[in-house]
């Protein structure tokens, strides 16, 4: 019993881990596209982390828990496929390359670097 408290906990915090990283990714990407990449890896692996290790630590919960990481899976691949989608109905495009090396080479707003 305690090893699957234990197991879980760590689940947990991979769980934790996951989420902290797809909210810093959707901070730092530079256009919706990006966005949305970062947001939907950290919610399938963050969710499926966090709800099994839920699971391990209450085994009375695991089957629930199973389920609905299986509807997870289903369902977060169909949601950014049509938040993609409309985004490029609506028009916008993704950052370029150029546009990526362009603001890499703007000068700093610190003026001359010492």
């Amino acid at each position: 019993m305690i090893v699957l408290d234990i197991l879980g906990y760590i689940m947990i915090s991979i769980g934790a881990f996951f989420y902290f990283l797809g909210g810093l990714g959707m901070f730092r990407m530079p256009d919706v596209y990006n966005r949305l990449q970062a947001g939907t890896k950290a919610t399938t692996l963050g969710s499926f982390s966090l709800i099994l290790g839920v699971g391990l630590a209450n085994p009375a919960w695991l089957m629930k828990a199973i389920i609905i990481v299986t509807f997870i899976a289903i369902t977060n691949p169909v949601g950014s496929s049509v938040i993609a989608r409309a985004a490029m109905k609506k028009g916008i495009e993704p950052v370029g390359r150029k546009e990526l090396v362009e603001v890499d080479q703007r000068p700093s707003e610190g003026g001359e670097d010492e």
